[in-house]
C-alpha cells in the first residue's frame, strides 16, 4: 500500500454480504482494519465476519436494511458502542433493475430502489457524519457509470446514483474545513450477483445475468481500485478508459454517446 494505512481503522460497509461489498471487507480485513459490516442477509454477514478475523481483523455483524431510517441509526450506534469512533463509511449497499421505463407494471418500486440506493446513503451518512467530524475521516459513495449517463433499461437506477453522487459532491464541499474527504467511484459492468436480483418490470428478480460475467471486472479488482482511492482520498474515480472517453465524448456529440450506451447494456459490453 502506498502512504497511508488501514490498520485499526474503523470502517463501515455497506451491502457488505455479497460483491464489491464483500472483496471489500476481506481485502480491508488484510491491512488489520476494524470493521462493521451491515446488509440484510446475517448468515452472510456472520460467515464474511469469521473470513475477516481469520484474516486478522475485528468484524461486527450489523443486520441492516438500509431503506429503514432506524435501521441505518442502529447500525452506526451499534458500531459505536463496538469501537467508540468511526474513520471510515463506504455506503456500497444497491439494488438494480432491468427493465424498460414503459414495461414497468408496478411503479412502487422505483421508490424502493431510490430508498436503498440514494436514502439508505443519506441516512446512514447523516448518522456517522459527527464521528467521521470527530476523527477527520473518509466518506466513500458506490455509485455506477449511469450515475454520470443515463442507459436504457436502468432509468429509476440511473436516477438514484445520479441523486447520490449530486448528495455526495454537494457535502464535499460543505466538509471541506472539516477534514472530511468525500470519494465517489462510478464503476461499469463488475461481476456481482447484483444483476440477477436486479428488478424486472413486474417486479421480480431477474435471476439470470443479462452479461457475460466473465468477461467484466471482478469484484477484488473493483475492491482493490476502491481502497487506494479511499486511502488516497481521492475526489472521484471514473473505471474503465472507455467511460472516461465516452465522458469526453459526452461533450460533443451527446447523441452519439447515447447511441453507444445502449449498444452497450444490450451487449452486456
Amino acid at each position: 500500500m502506498a502512504k497511508f494505512s488501514f490498520s485499526e481503522n474503523v470502517i463501515l460497509i455497506t451491502g457488505a454480504s455479497a460483491g464489491i461489498g464483500r472483496s471489500l471487507a476481506l481485502q480491508l480485513a488484510g491491512h488489520g482494519a476494524w470493521l462493521s459490516l451491515a446488509a440484510r442477509d446475517q448468515n452472510r454477514l456472520e460467515q464474511l465476519a469469521q473470513e475477516c478475523r481469520e484474516r486478522g481483523a475485528r468484524a461486527l455483524v450489523v443486520p441492516t436494511d438500509v431503506s429503514e431510517e432506524l435501521q441505518c441509526k442502529n447500525f452506526i450506534e451499534q458500531t459505536i458502542a463496538e469501537y467508540g469512533r468511526i474513520d471510515t463509511l463506504i455506503n456500497n449497499a444497491g439494488v438494480s433493475m432491468f427493465s424498460r421505463f414503459d414495461q414497468i407494471k408496478d411503479i412502487s418500486y422505483i421508490r424502493q430502489i431510490m430508498n436503498v440506493n440514494y436514502m439508505g446513503s443519506v441516512c446512514t451518512t447523516y448518522y456517522a457524519l459527527p464521528y467521521l467530524k470527530a476523527s477527520q475521516g473518509r466518506l466513500v459513495g458506490i455509485s455506477s457509470l449511469t450515475g454520470k449517463n443515463g442507459v436504457p433499461t436502468r432509468s429509476a437506477y440511473a436516477a438514484s446514483k445520479h441523486a447520490m453522487a449530486g448528495f455526495f459532491d454537494s457535502i464535499r464541499i460543505e466538509l471541506a474545513d472539516d477534514g472530511v474527504s468525500v470519494t465517489i467511484i462510478y464503476p461499469g459492468f463488475v461481476a456481482t450477483e447484483v444483476r440477477q436480483r436486479a428488478i424486472q418490470g413486474d417486479g421480480s428478480p431477474l435471476k439470470e445475468s443479462y452479461i457475460d460475467e466473465t468477461r467484466v471486472m471482478s469484484a477484488d479488482a473493483c475492491a482493490r481500485i476502491i481502497i487506494t482511492a479511499a486511502g488516497k482520498r481521492k475526489r472521484e474515480v471514473v473505471m474503465t478508459t472507455r467511460a472516461k472517453i465516452g465522458l469526453w465524448l459526452k461533450l460533443f456529440s451527446p447523441g452519439l454517446v447515447d447511441k453507444i450506451a445502449k449498444k452497450t447494456v444490450l451487449s452486456g459490453k
